[in-house]
């Protein structure tokens, strides 16, 4: 079980809300998470590997610092199994290249943009992960 949490929530919605804006007014790009951790491998092409790498940095530093901020340490449950990590892996990297896209570029702007395809891409992800929660907890037993 996880605990219900609206106003931690919304300021987090808020703030990836606000930064997908600012960086499409800044840099006319999508703030898609495997768009901009792939762009940090050669051939970069643009001028924006220091904004790039800034990015994955704020990923990493976000919960050391709320940490800090709150005393409060964050909890992230990760499996032990290897194997499973290395396949769920996988299929995240193959669907995000596949769908053209990861979540936060077509569940976050996309969405915002009204795309078909990003809708279609978001009911696709989103079906995975039900029936994938679906298997875990019920045909595996988690």
């Amino acid at each position: 079980m996880t605990d219900f949490t609206p106003f931690a929530s919304f300021i987090g919605g808020a703030l990836i809300g606000l930064s997908a804006v600012l960086l499409l007014l800044a840099e006319g790009r999508i703030a898609g998470i495997s768009g901009i951790a792939s762009r940090l491998f050669p051939p970069y092409g643009d001028r924006l590997l220091a904004g790039r790498l800034a990015f994955i940095v704020g990923l990493v530093a976000a919960p050391l610092l709320y940490a800090a901020a709150t005393g409060e340490g964050v909890v992230q449950t990760v499996s032990s199994n290897l194997l499973l990590m290395a396949v769920a892996g996988l299929l995240v990297g193959f669907g995000s290249v596949w769908g053209s896209g990861c979540t936060s570029g077509h569940g976050v702007c996309g969405l915002a943009r009204l795309s078909r395809r990003s809708l279609m891409a978001t009911g696709v992800f989103m079906a995975a992960g039900f029936a994938t929660v679906y298997v875990a907890r019920h045909v595996i037993g988690g």
